[in-house]
């Protein structure tokens, strides 16, 4: 019963202790721990948001170049490959060597067609040459055929008048033997005639074989040309500086003009950011930029803006949307900006397609 009493006598005891306990407003240490957490927590707000509002990043990045491919331009057997998987190659290193036996043929046949064509057009000078002596000759023929036809006709007139004059100083026979020379003579101016005619177009059949047979060695040297041009395409050499990458070519390997053989990676890299349409307001060439690249996470590199494409990248893609028809829902789109590389870095194995976030000082 005492014990009883007593548990009944302290109940409100502690009811009224906890009635007299201070609140928040009591404790001036815990309000001023609280009001300057707030404080604190609005000014790094504020200053956070000062800060993350002078730039504009985006994970929708990646390392890009403008890769070489790597095909052949002349059909074969692949007899040697010199690149190996992702090795360094310097501009014109030779990379595959495509047997060139038949080719060779090719060249050597068509240096027999140029010096048979070459030949031809040798001999049509050497007819032209002979053929203007024997023209030089008939024209002489020609000339003196015309002097002793102008004596025969000079002559017989003479006997003609003479007979007019005094009949029987001349005799018929005189008459007739002067006319028979007349018409041989002209005869003979005739044939002469013909005979320099006949010289003159065989001349012209030689030139105009001299133009075809020229003709001829210009095609030939132009078949050679291009049989040796097929025979330097059967050593495939690298375009420009860079590393061998997707290389699907062995020895044995028959392969076909444009069948892609490897690719080449320049050394020239940059990076192709996707940002949001709304973040390029104040987005200017030029600006610097903080890369993060996921392959070197301890490293962090810089750049500068150097172009922003004009166009969304949705525009170019292979079907772009037609957006005239049917209901429409407004998306922002992803506009891709150039970034360049201040330094391609060394130490960090970069290559297209791996992921970077790019932060650009807009501010």
């Amino acid at each position: 019963m005492a014990e009883n009493e007593s548990s009944q006598g302290d109940r409100p005891r502690d009811e009224g202790d906890r009635a007299k306990k201070p609140g928040l407003l009591h404790r001036p240490v815990l309000l001023s721990v609280a009001v300057v957490v707030c404080i604190a927590v609005v000014v790094l707000g504020v200053l956070y948001w000062l800060h993350e509002r002078h730039f504009e990043s985006t994970d929708d990045a990646f390392v890009d170049t403008h890769i070489v491919r790597v095909a052949p331009q002349a059909a074969g057997r692949v007899t040697a490959v010199l690149a190996d998987d992702n090795a360094l190659v310097q501009a014109g290193a030779p990379l595959v060597i495509i047997d060139s036996a038949d080719l060779q043929t090719r060249v050597a046949q068509a240096r027999a067609q140029t010096a048979q064509a070459q030949a031809e057009v040798e001999s049509a000078q050497g007819q032209i040459q002979v053929g203007q002596r024997a023209y030089q000759q008939a024209l002489a023929q020609v000339a003196l055929a015309q002097a002793a036809a102008t004596k025969a006709t000079q002559d017989l007139a003479r006997y003609r008048a003479l007979q007019r004059l005094n009949p029987v100083a001349v005799a018929q026979q005189q008459i007739d033997d002067a006319t028979a020379v007349v018409t041989q003579t002209a005869a003979q101016l005739n044939a002469a005639r013909q005979a320099a005619r006949t010289r003159a177009e065989q001349i012209a059949i030689a030139r105009t074989q001299l133009t075809s047979s020229l003709e001829q060695v210009h095609a030939a040297q132009a078949q050679q040309q291009a049989a040796g041009i097929n025979v330097g395409y059967t050593r495939i050499v690298a375009p420009v500086t860079g590393h061998v990458a997707d290389r699907a070519v062995a020895v044995g390997d028959y392969v076909q003009p444009g069948t892609q053989m490897l690719a080449l990676v320049p050394l020239t890299l940059w990076v192709t950011a996707n940002f949001k349409e709304t973040q390029l307001a104040l987005m200017r060439p030029g600006q610097p930029v903080a890369i993060k690249v996921d392959a070197c996470p301890a490293d962090q590199f810089s750049g500068h803006v150097d172009s922003i494409q004009r166009g969304a990248g949705q525009a170019f893609a292979i079907l772009p949307p037609q957006n005239a028809t049917g209901n429409f829902v407004k998306v922002v789109q992803r506009v891709p900006v150039k970034i360049d590389f201040n330094q391609i870095p060394q130490n960090c194995p970069l290559g297209p397609g791996m992921s970077v976030e790019p932060t650009v000082r807009v501010r």
